[in-house]
């Protein structure tokens, strides 16, 4: 199995959960940088395990000037190996609404990168559909709609090929839009990932989420899909591959 959207940078003893994955089935894990700091130390753990890839991004929390200014160190780190994607990039008006046009820039400056250097963008996104919608209407490459929770997205998103990746709230009991949702994505477009360490599914909920718990995502997925877990797991890591250029 693969959990395709980790922050492994903030968790505490992030190589004793990367093998606790690996015993539960987990070998390969994509983790997320958020920031330049936490893309160096996404690099450095991906260096350190073989099954470990980094996506590289600055998230909308963190726009304003400062982050503008780091594109260009963004731009050098996603040029080493272990780097398979631009993110995690996006908008959130819930938390950061009053920078919105900066927020924007630094998103759609990422959008280009990802386009120059012909990599998935995986995206963040929180009330904020109209202006995503409408900055991805325009980017040509492959999309990860990371932590996917805006079903009002998924028919442009159908329409433009992108990925759905969810995360353990799709098995939260009043998550039945999310179950809904995750039924009409395409078999070939949909992932799962744990976002850990926030997130734990239900049947850990309350403990802090790692990548060993993806399976519990998947069942959910698999239940919403009436499909047969393994076969799910097997087709996601599929999918996953395509998305990020894994071998």
């Amino acid at each position: 199995m693969i959990d395709t959207h980790a922050h492994l940078d903030a968790l505490e003893g992030a190589d004793e959960a990367v093998g606790r994955a690996a015993a539960a089935g987990v070998d390969r894990i994509v983790t997320v940088g958020t920031g330049i700091e936490s893309c160096r130390a996404a690099l450095a753990i991906a260096a350190a395990h073989g099954g470990v890839f980094a996506a590289l991004g600055i998230d909308p929390h963190g726009a304003g000037d400062a982050a503008a200014a780091g594109i260009e160190e963004l731009r050098e780190l996603l040029r080493q190996p272990k780097a398979v994607a631009v993110g995690e990039t996006g908008l959130d008006y819930h938390y950061g609404g009053d920078r919105r046009f900066e927020q924007q820039r630094l998103f759609e400056a990422q959008l280009s990168l990802a386009l120059e250097l012909r990599m998935t963008v995986v995206v963040h996104t929180r009330s904020a559909n109209d202006d995503t919608a409408a900055l991805l209407r325009r980017h040509d490459g492959a999309v990860v709609m990371h932590c996917f929770s805006e079903p009002e997205l998924l028919d442009v998103g159908v329409d433009r090929g992108w990925y759905f990746s969810f995360a353990g709230n799709v098995t939260y009991p009043r998550a039945q839009s999310l179950r809904a949702a995750a039924a009409r994505v395409p078999a070939d477009r949909i992932l799962a990932e744990t976002d850990s360490p926030y997130l734990a599914p239900q049947p850990v909920r309350g403990r802090r989420n790692e990548p060993a718990f993806i399976r519990h995502t998947v069942e959910a997925l698999a239940a919403a899909r009436s499909e047969d877990p393994d076969e799910l797991a097997a087709r996601i890591e599929a999918n996953a591959s395509a998305a990020f250029g894994l071998r």
